[in-house]
Parts: structure tokens; C-alpha cells; sequence
């Protein structure tokens, strides 16, 4: 029996992981969500797409006007923002959550189980949430608000990352996320900035 379970866990480890919510890089080196999941629901107008990064205390929109969240955060001090994801008021069939997760494209490789940028401290770099939230000035909208804490540390440089969401509905088939599950995947840069005094 002993010689059994070596044997066993080898056998199970060739196996590849199967995961839910956001895997993107953590349980195989899937590049981005439409690795497992389709892009084909009645959410690709991203005019009535909500996706945001708002600084927690002024919620002010972190947008940047050359295409990309730009989050400053000075060295060894903790920033709060808000990942808000959803869509417009009116929208007759909303998404029923929201999924995503902060990615640096080149720690895919990595066997790191954060996929955040390296000398980052972060708290919540992903997550998968119902919809229903509500942030002021957006009353009516279906949303998803999170918010997540990152601080530079003495490692830290300046990042880019993606920002990969997951609009959906339905439930998975696991094992078979292209089954069962109506989703449509978005995709946003955000640029990390470290304040050196």
C-alpha cells in the first residue's frame, strides 16, 4: 500500500486542474479567461459595459486618457481602489456576475500563485461576485464593487497589467466551462506607477 500512493499521486498530478472562479495562470499557464471560457453572450456592446478602477476614498476614476488605468501609489504605502464591472441601467438581461482578475503577462510562467505584478503587496487580485452592488452616482446600474489594497515594496517597479473580465450567467459545466455558461470576456490595461520621495 505504500508503494500504491506515491504511484497514485503521480498519476492524479498529470492531471490538469480544473478551477472556478479565475484560473487565468494560477492552475494551468492558460494565457487569459477565453483560454477555458467562450466570448459569445449579448454583452460584447461595451458602450453599455461598465468597467472601472475608482480611488476609494474620492472615487474619482483612475482612467487615463492614453487608454489605461494609471494607479500611483507612493513606496511602502497601501492605496485603496475599487474595481467596478457591470452594466448600464436598462439593460434588459444583466450579467448575474462578474468575474476577474489583475494579471502581469509575464509571471504567467511563474509557478507564483499571485499572477500580480512582483513586489506588489495586493489583497484581492481576483474574484468572481454576484451582481447587485452599489457605488453613488451610479444608482441603477447592475454592478460588482470590490475593493483592493496594494502597496509597493522595497522590490517594487513600475507594472502593466491586464485587467481580464468575465461578464456571465449560467453555471459552468465542470471541466467543460465552455458548457453551460453564457459569458463574454473584456479586456483593460492598468498601469502600476511606484512614488519614490
Amino acid at each position: 500500500m505504500r508503494r500504491l500512493v506515491p504511484l497514485l499521486l503521480l498519476v492524479l498530478a498529470a492531471f490538469p486542474a480544473w478551477a472556478y472562479p479565475p484560473g487565468t495562470g494560477i492552475l494551468s499557464r492558460s494565457r487569459s479567461c477565453v483560454a477555458c471560457h467562450t466570448s459569445l453572450g449579448p454583452w460584447s456592446d461595451e458602450a453599455r459595459t461598465i468597467i472601472d478602477v475608482v480611488d476609494a476614498k474620492t472615487k474619482a476614476s483612475l482612467w487615463d486618457a492614453k487608454g489605461f488605468f494609471r494607479i500611483d501609489v507612493p513606496r511602502h504605502e497601501a492605496r485603496t481602489v475599487l474595481t467596478v464591472i457591470g452594466r448600464r441601467k436598462g439593460e434588459p438581461s444583466p450579467p448575474r456576475r462578474t468575474g476577474w482578475i489583475y494579471v502581469d503577462p509575464s509571471q504567467i510562467p511563474t509557478s507564483s500563485l499571485t499572477k500580480f505584478a512582483p513586489g506588489w503587496d495586493v489583497n484581492v487580485p481576483l474574484a468572481c461576485r454576484v451582481v447587485g452592488d452599489s457605488l453613488e452616482g451610479r444608482e441603477g446600474d447592475h454592478l460588482t464593487v470590490l475593493p483592493m489594497t496594494i502597496r509597493p515594496g522595497d522590490a517594487a517597479r513600475d507594472a502593466e497589467l491586464e485587467l481580464q473580465v468575465l461578464l456571465s450567467s449560467g453555471e459552468s459545466v465542470k471541466g467543460k466551462a465552455k458548457e453551460g455558461l453564457i459569458s463574454n470576456y473584456v479586456l483593460r490595461k492598468v498601469a502600476l506607477k511606484v512614488v519614490d520621495p
